[in-house]
């Protein structure tokens, strides 16, 4: 848990004080990836890392497009030297390259791809199963909260207007990917 505890440990510097709720957010985003580690073998340490650090781009000292996304991938590409599969999955997490079009920035999401889907999914699942206040949510009325939270108006709105179907087809792919870790480990 070298990465898991590296990324804590920045996260908590750049959020917790500045951004508390968005920190308990964090936290149990980083649970949620931690609940999910018997289906990823040597891939879980790199999800808890990436749930844990997966807002970053929140902090002021990591603000540059003013897409959180690539602002946190690029802080912890440039500034703290991470895991380029870390980034990515930062880069890439939850709507991102729907707010990343919707605000021209497609090139520069390019700069951490290609995703990993099965690692994109996984935060995913983890970022829409955790409410803005850290408390476990269920993803269909965590989608609702975010739309109710920006307004029509807004590019979040939009972005995950356009991304709803396929966010709940990446909760229900880990969904059935932790049924299977799971009957497999009772086989």
């Amino acid at each position: 848990m070298k990465l898991a505890k590296w990324a804590h440990d920045l996260a908590e510097s750049l959020l917790a004080e500045s951004h508390p709720q968005r920190w308990a957010h964090s936290l149990r985003v980083y649970s949620q990836a931690l609940a999910l580690a018997p289906g990823l073998g040597a891939d879980a340490e790199l999800l808890a890392a990436s749930a844990i650090a997966h807002d970053v781009g929140y902090a002021r000292e990591a603000v540059d497009t003013g897409q959180h996304m690539i602002d946190g991938a690029r802080y912890l590409r440039d500034v703290a030297g991470a895991d380029p599969r870390l980034c990515s999955i930062v880069a890439f997490h939850t709507s991102s390259p729907w707010e990343a079009a919707e605000l021209g920035l497609s090139a520069a999401l390019a700069e951490f791809g290609p995703a990993e889907q099965r690692l994109v999914d996984a935060i995913t699942y983890c970022d829409l199963t955790s409410s803005p206040t850290g408390h476990l949510v269920d993803p269909a009325a965590r989608l609702v909260e975010v739309l109710e939270r920006y307004g029509p108006e807004h590019v979040v709105y939009r972005a995950v207007s356009a991304a709803r179907p396929e966010l709940l087809a990446r909760v229900d792919r880990v969904r059935q990917r932790s049924a299977e870790a799971a009957q497999e480990s009772v086989s």
